[in-house]
């Protein structure tokens, strides 16, 4: 998170523990967006269970800065009680696409696990927590996913993984990190040139970078043309020498990879039309 708000994670250089139960093994490193695996952590097995990510992006109209931090402060206090919802985050973004450490007064998202997809499209459809998003966005969009691969937890909790692996069609990433206080800096420092080279990789179609906590929890949402795109960028020079470090200097207390399929995306973002 930027600055004084929340900021994200350096590009998909976002780093993941990828880690066994017990101390990690040094071995190869993955090759994932933003895999690292991470002595502190324990990932368990992936969970086969019905649950179906919405993350929300929007830019706050003008008028609407007060309203928007309000739902940065009250976090997942404003969802309780959403039929269905089993975990949730509001996040922060940062300057430039959510990369930088300066924060953004008007970007921010939503990040929200359902039990089952008819419990996600209820809450985008008819949910008043949505449409009071909606009605202060300049611009806004919605994406609905589901896992096909999970490494990793969010504050203790991962994603239940139910989908196949597609075939070429589009896919999409989630890393995030909680990082240790002591190396933040060396984190940063990776993240100019791991964005830079996100923002000009082939086959990107969006990225934002998002935050929890200023400077130390970070996470990056990416969509992608295909797999392969998504790998290519994976394997890039800037990004393979973030995760290099991450691995070797165990830099994350908690870390989560996330791959998805994505199920449903609509809303217009960066002057783009979605859907």
């Amino acid at each position: 998170m930027h600055g004084p708000a929340h900021g994200p994670l350096a590009a998909p250089g976002a780093l993941v523990a990828a880690a066994a139960q017990g101390p990690v093994r040094r071995q190869s490193l993955p090759d994932e967006p933003g895999a690292v695996r991470s002595g502190g952590n324990t990932t368990p097995l992936p969970l086969q269970r019905d649950d179906v990510v919405v993350l929300l992006l929007l830019e706050l109209s003008p008028g609407s800065l007060l309203w928007g931090w309000s739902r940065i402060v009250l976090g997942s206090l404003l969802l309780r009680g959403v039929p269905g919802l089993r975990f949730a985050k509001a996040l922060g973004s940062g300057q430039r696409g959510g990369f930088g450490l300066r924060p953004s007064l008007r970007r921010q998202g939503l990040f929200a696990v359902f039990d089952g997809e008819a419990a996600a499209d209820a809450f985008l459809g008819t949910s008043p927590i949505v449409a009071a998003y909606r009605a202060h966005a300049a611009e806004w969009c919605s994406v609905k996913l589901r896992a096909t691969s999970c490494r990793g937890a969010w504050s203790g909790q991962p994603i239940g993984v139910s989908a196949p692996v597609p075939a070429g069609l589009p896919v999409a990433s989630l890393t995030r990190a909680s990082i240790r206080p002591r190396l933040a800096l060396r984190f940063w420092r990776h993240s100019p040139p791991a964005e830079a080279a996100l923002e000009r990789a082939e086959g990107c179609l969006l990225a934002m970078g998002l935050g929890e906590a200023p400077l130390l929890r970070q996470a990056t949402f990416s969509l992608w043309r295909d797999q392969a795109a998504m790998d290519a960028y994976a394997r890039s020079g800037a990004h393979q020498e973030a995760i290099r470090a991450a691995y070797q200097e165990d830099w994350f207390s908690e870390s989560m990879f996330v791959r998805f399929v994505p199920l449903q995306l609509q809303g217009r973002w960066k002057g783009r039309a979605l859907g």
